[in-house]
């Protein structure tokens, strides 16, 4: 094959977009809508990938194409890629517009719904100018996008080590009991292992850093936790209480915006402390509106913590 021929094989990013689309569709006719393109030339750029990387993408069925396990392995990286490349334009565009900024984010949704939103509000009133881009991915899939530079920034629950991350702490609280009102602890200053002993259980699942602690206060105490649900998200931990299915034992900074005549927070002993930490990647320093957005992120949790007795030991 001469060099001609290897150049024009080479993977064009119109090609990946034309796959992300038709991802993202489930038809060539929804990419070329979404993209401002013919079906015939999603087509092509399609085949062109398919012939470049050597094995199909889609398979037909019912009038839609269907990834082929190959092409979902693919799509995750070229998501990232194509992300980044959006990031490299949007970029150019800040930098001959000085005046304008587009900030990218990624949080647990949780997170994101309770104090982050929060602190999102308040720094566009101070810069109303900037835009911004608030997104939710599992912890993993987040470290990875901000590692990348896909995302500027963004906050995770630590510990984390991923090694092309920086990690400072912003914020942190403590695990809280949620309870039904109705039920005969609502009253009570604090709730152990050893009051929970015969309780039915709400947990977030297995595997979090906060749960492998909660695990071993009740080992310490010799108390098997009696676990009758299993989820992954504060607020439905939180219903879940409310409606009488069982203790929760939650964050505080999320738990505490579901607090309500139904539902109680009650301090959890022995204390565990919850950190979140604001995250950048390794591969080159913040940029100035980062920067800022950290900056007033510091501040405003810092005064959030205190109007919200989350500061007390």
């Amino acid at each position: 094959m001469n060099d001609m021929q290897q150049n024009q094989q080479k993977i064009t990013l119109n090609s990946l977009e034309a796959f992300d689309a038709v991802i993202k569709t489930g038809s060539a006719t929804g990419a070329a809508k979404l993209l401002g393109l013919t079906q015939p030339g999603i087509s092509r750029l399609i085949a062109q990938l398919e012939s470049k990387v050597g094995f199909s993408l889609f398979y037909r069925e019912k009038a839609r194409l269907f990834p082929t396990d190959e092409a979902v392995a693919l799509h995750k990286q070229v998501e990232t890629s194509l992300a980044s490349v959006y990031r490299v334009e949007q970029l150019a565009k800040n930098i001959h517009q000085s005046h304008v900024g587009h900030l990218n984010i990624v949080a647990p949704s949780s997170f994101v719904a309770g104090p982050l939103a929060e602190a999102v509000a308040s720094f566009l009133k101070d810069h109303p100018n900037v835009k911004i881009n608030l997104d939710s991915h599992s912890p993993a899939r987040a470290c990875e996008l901000v590692a990348n530079k896909a995302f500027d920034c963004g906050f995770i629950q630590l510990p984390e080590n991923h090694d092309n991350l920086l990690c400072e702490p912003i914020i942190s609280s403590n695990l809280v009991c949620a309870v039904s009102s109705s039920h005969p602890f609502a009253s009570a200053r604090e709730l152990q292992p050893e009051d929970l002993r015969d309780e039915s259980l709400v947990l977030l699942g297995q595997g979090r850093h906060s749960r492998r602690r909660i695990e071993h206060a009740f080992l310490q105490s010799n108390v098997r936790l009696k676990v009758r649900v299993e989820t992954h998200t504060v607020p439905t931990a939180c219903t879940l209480a409310k409606h009488g299915v069982g203790i929760s034992i939650v964050n505080k900074l999320i738990a505490q915006q579901f607090q309500n005549d139904d539902l109680k927070l009650i301090p959890f002993k022995p204390e565990i402390e919850i950190v979140y930490g604001f995250i950048t990647s390794t591969s080159a320093p913040m940029n100035r509106l980062t920067q800022t957005f950290y900056n007033h992120c510091k501040v405003h949790f810092s005064q959030f913590m205190d109007s919200c007795g989350l500061s007390e030991k």
